[in-house]
């Protein structure tokens, strides 16, 4: 099949940035990420620069793969990576327009490649367990509701590509943030620390410069864990009463 891809290229964070109009050869069943590949070789045959992108394990897992690809974050696949989608999502004769993350938090260092180390401060500002509880216990030793222990499990399988703030038209982190927040705070082990860690985290996430969330529910519909937005209201709830519950102790 061959195509007309518009990728978008950018030396650093102070250039400007345009399109590029490349065509290449690809067959159906190659990922979008080995056609990047085939384009990069013939760039590279033709003693130019390659295009600039991340990946690393490209199974769906790390979250690195992160393009913007005609106008959807991941793609037009629900529920899929970059290096999951196949070409065959496409028509012999299409044209793609491939981009970076669109976000201020979230600044492109070269071409497809964004800084998303703002995630990684947010995390570093609570997302985490730090309480001393001894040995490893025995998996069914602390009594867990079914229901919780799902709600966790399908919070936790956020990986952090922030698609989210790149389909948000706010850039929030809203949908990051409270991922982290409910796969730790609605288990035991964590809920010791939830107060500290709901505004310790939403403070950093303000700081990072991410925009406020409006409900628009991009974030869901372009998220490839499809991670729920009912973490943002249980989010919400964390901090309402985090914050009006150390005002009453002060």
């Amino acid at each position: 099949m061959k195509l007309t891809l518009k990728v978008w290229r950018q030396d650093n964070t102070q250039d400007k940035g345009r399109f590029e109009t490349h065509q290449v050869v690809a067959n159906e069943h190659m990922s979008f990420l080995e056609m990047m590949d085939v384009l990069n070789e013939s760039l590279i045959a033709e003693k130019k620069v390659p295009v600039a992108f991340e990946h690393d394990c490209r199974e769906g897992i790390c979250g690195t793969c992160n393009m913007v690809i005609n106008g959807r974050p991941h793609g037009p696949q629900k529920g899929t990576t970059v290096c999951q989608l196949h070409m065959r999502a496409f028509k012999d004769g299409d044209t793609i327009v491939i981009e970076p993350w669109r976000a201020t938090a979230f600044p492109v260092i070269k071409d497809l490649v964004v800084d998303r180390s703002a995630f990684d401060r947010i995390i570093e500002a609570g997302g985490y367990i730090s309480v001393n509880t001894g040995q490893a216990q025995d998996a069914n030793a602390i009594p867990i509701e079914k229901d919780l222990s799902s709600q966790a499990f399908d919070a936790a399988t956020c990986i952090g590509c922030g698609a989210c703030v790149a389909a948000c038209p706010n850039g929030s982190a809203m949908l990051f943030t409270s991922a982290k927040v409910a796969h730790l705070g609605l288990l035991p082990q964590g809920k010791v620390e939830s107060s500290k860690r709901v505004q310790s985290m939403v403070s950093q996430m303000d700081e990072e410069g991410f925009g406020l969330c409006s409900n628009t529910g991009a974030c869901e519909a372009e998220c490839p864990k499809e991670i729920s937005i009912v973490n943002i209201a249980m989010l919400n709830r964390e901090y309402m009463s985090s914050v009006l519950g150390s005002k009453v102790t002060v």
